[in-house]
């Protein structure tokens, strides 16, 4: 017999209101799912057992997460990945390798194992698993991975952080010009800047191959990056695009980079950089494209908005500007567990936003642009793209 979890008229808003059915029914069934004696009875009830089951081990996720991103974050540290890269290995060579004593390894192979990150071979060695391979394989992976220790020591009392109590965060120094606007171009120093360039330049490629993939630059003469970091982007885009004529506007404290970056790829005499603060100075005229790309994002709305009114400035009518970044869309477990994780990110960043195409568009026509749309990428997860015409 089905558990009871009180009538579905019982509780009534305490505004006084009267609910819809509707309100009413999800009510009922949120008491009973959170009934410990109808947990006991679907776990048992032949029907409900698998469902049951495949809950309770999704809540477990959930709640024992942070543990699997330390294994994570212990199996790059030590470069678990990467000594398994070459081939299977045994525990003792990877005990010697890594400096870590054989019996605590055995932990960490272990949990590894369970995360599918790793997998051991019938004659004790350990070899890489699937995750684990895309791991090895992909710099920008590993490296936020790594830059996450400073998100976890962000996180320590994540109420206070809500609160607005904990003070300026590690993330938020880090990225020192985000949800910045007149102090933008003082707030980063050339050390900050090394830094978050570093970052930026090791996650990139992903992004870059959605954009290049999902958008043909060819079809233009001039293309501006604006908030191009060291010109990952730019230098991707002029080797795919011989024809292309290369502009980027950054910080002065990120602009030398990016011009000393385009020059080591052969792109200096199709390339000219310029430095300033895409919020109050003037942009590059001149370019019939513009990109901005994991730039957005890192900004509320007002200053979004602010910066694409500057950049429709420095457009003409019929001139195309691309808007590259990860999204809020979709009901996929991916856009799921990516929306959870900027959400928290841009909570320790103390700004930033991780916006719906439908949002992104409506500011683009506030800005002024005639149209924008979304257009399909190939991996969401990385990065989707909206194409808005001046």
């Amino acid at each position: 017999m089905l558990p009871r979890a009180g009538p579905i008229a019982s509780r009534p808003p305490a505004d006084g209101r009267t609910s819809s059915l509707g309100a009413r029914l999800a009510a009922w069934r949120t008491r009973l799912v959170g009934d410990p004696a109808f947990q006991r009875w679907a776990a048992r009830f032949l029907p409900t057992r698998g469902l049951a089951r495949r809950r309770s081990a999704a809540l477990f996720r959930i709640t024992a997460g942070f543990a699997y991103t330390q294994v994570l974050a212990a199996c790059v540290a030590l470069d678990l990945f990467g000594q398994l890269a070459g081939g299977p290995r045994s525990e003792a060579a990877l005990a010697a390798a890594t400096g870590v004593p054989r019996r605590r390894l055995q932990q960490l192979l272990a949990a590894a194992q369970a995360l599918e990150l790793i997998r051991a071979g019938r004659d004790g060695t350990w070899a890489l698993a699937d995750f684990g391979a895309v791991v090895a394989g992909n710099p920008g992976i590993r490296a936020m991975i790594g830059h996450h220790a400073m998100l976890y020591r962000d996180l320590a009392d994540p109420v206070a952080l809500l609160r607005g109590e904990a003070g300026e965060t590690e993330t938020a120094r880090f990225w020192a010009y985000a949800g910045r606007r007149e102090a933008a171009d003082t707030a980063v120093d050339d050390d900050a800047a090394a830094a978050y360039s570093r970052l930026m330049r090791a996650s990139q490629d992903l992004v870059t191959a959605e954009v290049l993939d999902a958008y043909p630059l060819g079809r233009h003469r001039v293309l501006l990056d604006v908030g191009g970091g060291d010109g990952a982007f730019l230098a991707a885009a002029g080797r795919r695009h011989s024809r292309l004529a290369l502009r980027l506007f950054d910080l002065p404290a990120v602009a030398g980079r990016a011009e000393a970056r385009l020059a080591a790829a052969g792109l200096a005499t199709r390339s000219a950089v310029t430095g300033g603060n895409f919020f109050t100075d003037p942009l590059p005229g001149g370019a019939d494209l513009v990109t901005l790309v994991r730039v957005l994002c890192d900004h509320e709305d007002e200053a979004a908005l602010a910066l694409l009114g500057n950049v429709r400035a420095a457009m003409r009518g019929g001139d195309t500007l691309l808007v590259a970044e990860p999204m809020a869309a979709g009901r996929g477990e991916g856009d799921a567990l990516a929306a959870a994780y900027f959400s928290v990110y841009f909570l320790a960043m103390g700004a930033g936003r991780n916006r719906s195409p439908q949002a992104l568009i409506a500011l683009l026509r506030q800005a002024g642009f005639a149209s924008a749309r979304l257009r399909a990428t190939r991996n969401p997860l990385f990065a989707r793209l909206i194409v808005a015409r001046a």
